[in-house]
């Protein structure tokens, strides 16, 4: 991995050299011992000038790895520079859950080709991963795994392996089944390693077995795998039986994928699922512009309040100083219970069912928050804007409206900021829509009534 930008940009440099003296043994001698993820932001970082004839320059393996790793447009353009025998060598090295990912990604076209150059047996897996919803356990497992007999002997598990394992993606973890496929077992390699090689699997195997379902969410696929430090986890279908495995590289894809989509629509943005130079213009302005559309709407309540208490501003002018500070107190107040809230749902922390031990918490948290707050502003409202700015208007009773204002807003926010994405959770939508933008209208609309509330109660507005 490259530590640095220098360090990086250096590469970058000396390929396009080597390059240019036309020096491709020692090219590929540089490439060689890199990891797949860093040859490929490399190419990806060298664009199309040079990707098709530095990807040539790898080794069959090492090239399907760094395959995998390239930006979708990436992969589209090798695939239609590729000749049939090298479409087919990248074929045939590559797990079926990646190639299974590249058949819904790319192009029909080029779909058509890839499967016509595929195997029969990789095209009926990538068919039946296929099969399965989109955000589900089967769609990311792989059906490449290492499964034992349970009356098999340790020394008959080692020649299996030895048969078969270097073809499948992780042989450290192998499951046993029986012959009707049933989940019956799991062991690791350390396990045989330190059994005799004439005990049986069946007694040195751990029959208490964790897996998830065909259409278990892959979210919660992830979590799994966190939770309990598995590097893979089994997937069994409605009768128990073993289908396939889901392991760790593709979780950490998962939780990437589901981190970015959380942060846009928290950010009131529709995800896109590309990265961000490469979404176009038009792209990005429908994924953002109908929730601006719905909450510059919804702002419309802030304007509509505004007028309605119009005359009362008019006769105490001061008040108008301090809205923008209650609005951004209100908000960044709801934001912090809705971004503690959502996180700890994506974790499963905290469910439906713990909203009241939840409000209740922000409850004591935002009267805290009110308190300290309010009595900072009231300082700073009589020291600074009455008596340094000499703001005669900024009289105590003014600042007891704008102070004790800012305590409800503030226990008012939490308390929406915490509530809305467990209800969201409920109803089946995703908590993060309820999120910065979404939360800050509707506390600025509030706000704005408990302002001139105690206004109207303490100045006679």
């Amino acid at each position: 991995m490259f530590e640095y930008e220098e360090e990086f940009n250096q590469y970058l440099d000396k390929i396009k050299d080597l390059v240019t003296r036309k020096r491709y043994a020692e090219l590929r001698d540089l490439l060689i011992p890199m990891a797949g993820a860093d040859i490929a932001l490399l190419l990806e970082d060298l664009g199309e000038q040079y990707m098709p004839m530095l990807y040539r320059l790898l080794p069959k393996e090492l090239a399907a790895e760094v395959f995998v790793e390239l930006e979708t447009d990436s992969q589209e353009m090798l695939i239609n520079g590729f000749s049939n025998t090298e479409l087919k060598e990248v074929l045939d090295e590559l797990y079926l859950d990646d190639a299974a990912d590249l058949v819904e990604e790319m192009p029909a076209t080029v779909v058509i080709r890839i499967l016509d150059k595929a195997t029969p047996e990789m095209r009926k897996s990538i068919n039946e991963i296929l099969k399965y919803p989109e955000d589900s356990a089967g769609s990311i497992m792989t059906m490449e795994f290492l499964s034992l007999k349970k009356d098999m002997t340790v020394q008959d598990a080692f020649k299996r392996i030895r048969r078969v394992g270097g073809e499948m993606e992780t042989i450290n973890i192998l499951y046993v089944t029986d012959p009707r496929r049933k989940l019956l077992g799991v062991l690791a390699i350390r396990d045989l390693l330190l059994a005799d090689e004439e005990d049986l699997i069946e007694d040195i195997m751990d029959a208490n077995v964790i897996s998830v379902s065909t259409l278990t969410d892959k979210e919660d696929v992830a979590q799994a795998l966190s939770k309990y430090d598995f590097i893979a986890i089994p997937v069994v279908d409605m009768e128990s039986r073993l289908v396939g495995i889901v392991t760790v590289d593709d979780a950490m894809d998962v939780m990437e994928e589901e981190a970015t989509e959380d942060m846009e629509k928290m950010a009131a943005i529709s995800p896109s699922g590309k990265p961000y130079l490469r979404s176009g213009v038009l792209e990005t302005w429908k994924a953002r512009l109908p929730w601006l559309m719905v909450l510059m709407l919804s702002a419309t309540f802030t304007g509509m309040i505004l007028n309605h208490y119009e005359s009362a501003l008019s006769a105490c002018l001061v008040l108008n100083a301090y809205i923008p500070m209650l609005s951004g107190t209100g908000g960044n107040s709801g934001t912090q219970a809705s971004v503690a809230v959502i996180r700890a749902l994506s974790l499963g922390e905290v469910g439906f069912s713990d909203i009241f031990q939840v409000m209740w918490k922000e409850l004591r948290v935002s009267f805290l928050c009110g308190l300290c707050l309010g009595g900072a502003n009231f300082i700073k409202m009589l020291l600074f804007d009455r008596l340094v700015l000499g703001n005669a208007a900024v009289t105590p009773v003014v600042c007891l409206v704008v102070c004790l204002t800012i305590m409800f807003v503030v226990v008012f926010a939490k308390f929406v900021g915490c509530s809305l994405p467990l209800l969201a959770e409920k109803i089946g939508l995703d908590p993060a829509v309820m999120a910065s933008p979404f939360i800050s209208t509707i506390v600025d609309a509030t706000s704005l009534l408990i302002y001139f509330r105690f206004a109207s109660w303490f100045l006679g507005l």
